[in-house]
């Protein structure tokens, strides 16, 4: 008897439900948003059953890979289950201009106490991104980091928004991405745990590190 026969028959409205559900994440901001905090709520057991439910309906739906795995890497740390994520990403063949192409904005300003405050706005897939929002002095570290993990692109930060009671505006990546890393290593040589956010971020000013770190 093969295992699809072995399983407990489903509702099939239940399951109509379901698929509809999934179908809305490539148009609906609603629903990838509580796709993504659904999951995140989820304990170790149950995350690994959602992976495998969808995984099972993933080749019925009409909808980019990405809709569907993105809400959740977008707030999945567990390194098994994240590459366990991207490799499904990874299979997808429909991709075409669901992933954005637009690099990584940055708004910073600078506070009367020249703290830096900064907001980093990194296109994901499709109308969504994800946001950095951080306080950190260069030669100190960090005061506060806030991230979120799925926004709408929409609504993210711009140019003008206050954050801390400071105005952000434009910035070229390039200096951002020179004091993080002096940032970083200011906490890390007093001692202090970098944010947990900023690992998703640290593509960006790992190579910097390295050079620090052989000077």
């Amino acid at each position: 008897m093969s295992d699809r026969a072995e399983r407990p028959s489903i509702d099939p409205r239940f399951e109509a439900a379901w698929r509809a559900w999934l179908a809305a994440l490539a148009t609906d901001a609603d629903a990838a948003l509580a796709a993504a905090h659904v999951y995140r709520d989820l304990d170790a057991d149950a995350r690994a059953a959602f992976l495998a439910a969808l995984a099972e309906d993933v080749g019925a739906l009409a909808v980019p890979r990405v809709a569907l795995y993105a809400p959740l890497l977008a707030v999945e740390t567990d390194p098994a289950r994240r590459a366990q994520i991207e490799r499904a990403l990874g299979l997808a063949i429909d991709l075409g201009g669901a992933l954005p192409t637009g690099e990584i904005q940055a708004f910073r300003g600078v506070a009367a106490d020249r703290a830096r405050v900064l907001a980093l706005v990194r296109p994901l897939y499709l109308s969504f991104g994800d946001v950095l929002v951080c306080r950190y002095a260069v030669d100190e570290g960090f005061a506060w980091v806030r991230h979120d993990a799925l926004v709408e692109l929409d609504h993210a930060p711009k140019e003008g928004v206050v954050v801390d009671d400071v105005r952000l505006e434009g910035t070229p990546l390039g200096p951002v991405v020179e004091e993080l890393a002096h940032a970083v290593l200011a906490q890390r040589r007093r001692g202090r745990d970098l944010p947990r956010a900023l690992g998703l971020y640290a593509d960006l000013f790992s190579a910097r590190l390295e050079e620090e770190g052989t000077a």
